[in-house]
């Protein structure tokens, strides 16, 4: 099979995948007893907008699918972050927008403060065959779990006394429909992880971290490597990822067959 040509139908598509495994990934939160971080989910016609109280950040307070279809809901939107004193941040793609729509961000006060990229690939049929120090496997249990909250933990430059909030934002994706864990070790110390999410025939490569201790020994682009021979398995039509513009991700998916869509634009408010 070749990889499809972009289009905006593709590009569509690229984009609810990301949609989805964010909305997935925060109704998880949500759903722990009480609702404790606050997580709230609305839609305004095909764009979707993400809070969660307890978590200031733009990756969970964040807009996405923006287009000139929804873009009269643009008040709607700002009010349901000024009712909740969050600034937040909107992902536009370069599908469905036009001049208008940047005009009318622009009365608003939101403006350009970066750039991400977006890639697309095709699943891999052959096993990968993986350096001898480096074995992964599915996590599938809660005793395996504590591993991967230690490791996303330390990945994130956070210390081993906040590892109780990663055990408690993403238990949720454990035996979650449509996710998988990974977990990798080298030479038998758990090391790296990475998370894939399925959605109409879409692998999604999302989370991913290192302990400091084992980068630039090849994990991640292992790890890349079994998902993407996984969605072949799980029988994906494509594969999806994003990055920061010009990184270390972005340079293994390239190594690993992915290509660019497109690159992102990110606006935020400035008051």
């Amino acid at each position: 099979m070749k990889l499809p040509i972009m289009n905006e139908e593709l590009a569509l598509r690229l984009q609810q995948s990301e949609i989805d495994f964010i909305t997935s990934r925060i109704q998880s939160i949500g759903e722990r007893d009480g609702n404790p971080e606050g997580v709230e989910i609305e839609t305004f016609g095909r764009t979707t907008a993400c809070y969660i109280r307890t978590m200031p950040w733009g990756i969970f307070n964040s807009v996405k699918g923006l287009s000139d279809e929804d873009s009269g809901s643009l008040e709607d939107i700002l009010q349901f972050y000024e009712a909740r004193d969050r600034n937040f941040q909107l992902d536009l793609n370069p599908v469905g927008v036009s001049t208008p729509l940047f005009q009318k961000l622009a009365e608003h006060g939101l403006r350009q403060s970066g750039f991400h990229s977006v890639l697309y690939g095709l699943p891999v049929s052959e096993k990968p065959e993986l350096p001898n120090q480096i074995s992964i496997i599915k996590i599938e249990q809660p005793e395996q779990f504590e591993h991967y909250a230690e490791i996303h933990c330390l990945g994130s430059g956070m210390p081993l006394s906040d590892k109780h909030h990663f055990v408690n934002n993403n238990i949720g994706l454990l035996n979650r429909a449509g996710w998988s864990i990974y977990l990798a070790y080298w030479n038998g110390i758990p090391a790296a992880v990475a998370v894939m999410h399925i959605s109409k025939g879409i692998a999604s490569c999302t989370l991913a971290a290192t302990a400091p201790a084992f980068r630039q020994r090849g994990l991640q682009y292992a790890l890349l490597q079994r998902r993407l021979h996984d969605a072949y398995e799980d029988g994906c039509e494509l594969v999806a990822a994003q990055a920061s513009f010009g990184s270390s991700s972005q340079r293994n998916m390239e190594r690993a067959g992915l290509k660019l869509a497109w690159t992102r634009s990110t606006f935020t408010r400035l008051y």
